[in-house]
Parts: structure tokens; sequence; C-alpha cells
């Protein structure tokens, strides 16, 4: 690896963690350079934890955000929340506190989950959070594992009670976050290794921003009653794995049917070449 591309990968560990140069270069060097995994590892093993955070303070927060009259922050108090820290309500950022604060759907915060999760992060005020918030955007763009933990976790956040699938509208508004942050950021970057694909061919390249408003424009005209969790967690292994040109795609293997039919449709309609023309 060239001195320029260590440089890089210093300087994405150090913006993304806070960690000093010093730590930076331990982790990366354990983890034979792979960012994610030494990202993961550093806060695994308590890095950028150095403040305590205060029970106390954050008991009193969720007490000003609470519902007055329930148990949990809801709707309103969500509202109040970002109009404080100044994020958008829409913005990604939230699909990783949900994840952190174990929020069991949207607008929903219980004082348990508020009170472990900000303590985990190490922040007890408002001005904390802000800085936790920019950290949590960095890493959920380019930490694979981090960004897979979040995408999970979206599922359930998003899914109605008492659903066990997704409504399509809602599946592609939390996809529409999710998918250009991964790949913008590097968290989906697509691994071919071992793929009988030419590297220096049209096919050596993986998923991309025009493939994600395919998935989109054959979800809504297939229609149906949802998304299934099996597609919504396969969709990320697909994401990864498969080439621009469909190429590598295996019709036998344990593919959801939804994926399968995208593959077919996008043959069909000459986005994509069909394997007896390449």
């Amino acid at each position: 690896m060239s001195k320029t591309s260590k440089d890089v990968l210093l300087s994405d560990f150090c913006s993304i963690t806070g960690a000093s140069q010093k730590d930076a270069k331990r982790y990366l060097d354990k983890h034979q350079r792979r960012l994610d995994a030494a990202i993961d590892a550093y806060y695994q093993e308590g890095g950028g934890r150095t403040t305590v955070a205060s029970t106390s303070k954050l008991n009193a927060l969720f007490e000003k955000y609470k519902d007055p009259n329930g148990d949990e922050i809801s709707i309103d108090g969500t509202i109040q929340l970002c109009q404080d820290l100044k994020v958008d309500p829409e913005n990604v950022v939230l699909l990783a506190v949900a994840y952190e604060l174990k929020s069991p759907r949207v607008g929903e915060w219980n004082k348990k989950g508020w009170v472990e999760g900000w303590s985990r992060l190490g922040c007890d005020t408002v001005d904390g959070m802000k800085d936790t918030l920019t950290r949590l955007r960095a890493k959920l763009g380019s930490d694979s594992t981090y960004f897979h933990k979040v995408y999970d976790h979206t599922f359930s956040f998003a899914r109605t009670e008492g659903q066990r699938s997704l409504a399509i509208d809602t599946a592609l508004a939390f996809w529409n976050l999710l998918l250009p942050t991964g790949l913008t950021g590097g968290a989906l970057k697509h691994d071919l290794t071992g793929e009988d694909i030419d590297m220096d061919g049209e096919g050596s390249f993986g998923w991309t921003d025009e493939h994600t408003q395919w998935w989109f424009q054959f979800l809504t005209e297939k229609g149906g009653k949802g998304v299934s969790k099996d597609t919504w967690m396969m969709l990320f292994d697909f994401i990864r794995s498969i080439d621009s040109q469909f190429l590598t795609h295996d019709a036998e293997a344990a593919w959801p049917s939804a994926i399968d039919d995208f593959v077919a449709w996008a043959r069909a309609t000459g986005k994509v070449p069909t394997p007896e023309a390449t």
C-alpha cells in the first residue's frame, strides 16, 4: 500500500472516531488496513468514550422532551429534540441514533434506551450530542459493519406495530436515505472477490445510484403487499456482491424471490444484458 493510501486511511479513521493518529495507526495495523474492521474494534474496546456521561443530566433531558401524558418521548418531543440538535428529522443520522438508543419505532424513545444509549456514546448535553451526530454520520457512511447494524435495525424501527412487512412506500423512503449514504461513503463497497468476471470490463463495477433507481422502479411497477424482512436483509448482501450487469447473479442461490424477479426484470427491460448476450 502506498504512503498516500495509508495517509488517507489514517485521516478517515481519525475523522470518524476522533482518535489520535497513534491510535489510528495501531488499530489499522492490527486489522490489516481494513478501515471498517479497525473502527469497529476501536469502538468495541471502548475507544472514543473518554467522557463518563451523567445519568442525572440524561434523566433531566429525557424529562424535557418526554410526552407530558406518557412515559416516552413521542413525535412532539422528537421534533423539539431535532430542533435543539439542529438536525432535519429526516436526516439519515437519526437512524444511527435510533439504533444506538434502541428506539422501537419512528418518533418513540424510551427512558432506558435513552440513558443507556447516550451513556455508551459519552454524551449528556445537547452540544455533546451534536458532536456525536457528526461522528455517527461519518461512521454510518464508511463503516460496513456499523452500516449493516443500523440497516438491520431500521426494518423493525420503520415497520408498523403488528405488521410483518414494510409498506413499499415506507421501504423506498428508508432505502432512499440509507443506500446513497452507504454508496457514497463506502460502507456498501462491492466485494467481487472470487467472482468469474473480467475485472477490466464493465461487469467489474458494482451497484450504483442508477441501480437503486431501477430497484425502486421495479418495486413500484410490481406493487404487492410490502417488503418482507428477508428481502430487506438480503438486499444488503446483494448490493455488496453483485456486478453492475448482474452477470454474477445465481438464480439457484438462496436469494429472495423479489431479488430474482428484479434481475429478470432488469434483463427483460434491457437495462442489463442477458447472460447469453455477453
